[in-house]
Parts: structure tokens; sequence; C-alpha cells
């Protein structure tokens, strides 16, 4: 289920309005910010998680920088994220704020 872009605006907005108790009104921008940045990025590298995952059992025998090479043209981007986690996957484990 693909959920747009206003229902994800909304939902960090709606944890932002919880963070106000504990930072100051200034303040709490510094948590959502960057965020938003990690939740962006876990969009873009969505589509070849599962690739990049399945594919870096072979990686192990190469070095650092092979690893690398292989890992990113697997992920077809610049970057790629080789934790098993994800936003989906912290939200299940993490117990809701409220």
């Amino acid at each position: 289920m693909t959920i747009n872009f206003k229902e994800n605006a909304n939902f960090i907005w709606g944890i932002a309005d919880l963070l106000r108790g504990d930072y100051k009104q200034s303040e709490y921008g510094r948590v959502i910010l960057p965020l938003t940045v990690l939740r962006r990025l876990d969009c873009v590298l969505e589509p070849t998680k599962e690739t990049v995952l399945s594919y870096l059992p072979q990686t192990k025998g190469l070095s650092p920088e092979a690893a690398e090479t292989v890992l990113k043209k697997k992920a077809r981007l610049s970057f790629y994220n080789k934790s098993k986690f994800d936003f989906q996957k912290l939200v299940a484990v993490t117990p809701p704020l409220f």
C-alpha cells in the first residue's frame, strides 16, 4: 500500500505536534527535518532494497571498495543501505507514541 505525500506530511507534522511538549517550538524542527530526510532516502531505496540485501552475502569475499561498487550498481544509485531495517520495520517494532 502506497501512502501519498499529504498523508506522509500529516503523519510527520502529527509527530511534530507530539514533540512540542518535549522540545521548545524553535527546537523540534531539529528532529523533524532529519527524520524527513531519512524517510525520503528510505523511499528512494525501497524499490531496490531487497535486491541489495539478497546480493549482500555474495560480497563477503570482496574488498570493501569492490563490494561498495557492486552494491551501488544493485541499488542503481550512488548510495545503498545494507541494513535489514527500513522505516516500515522500525514502525512495526517501535511502541506507539500516543
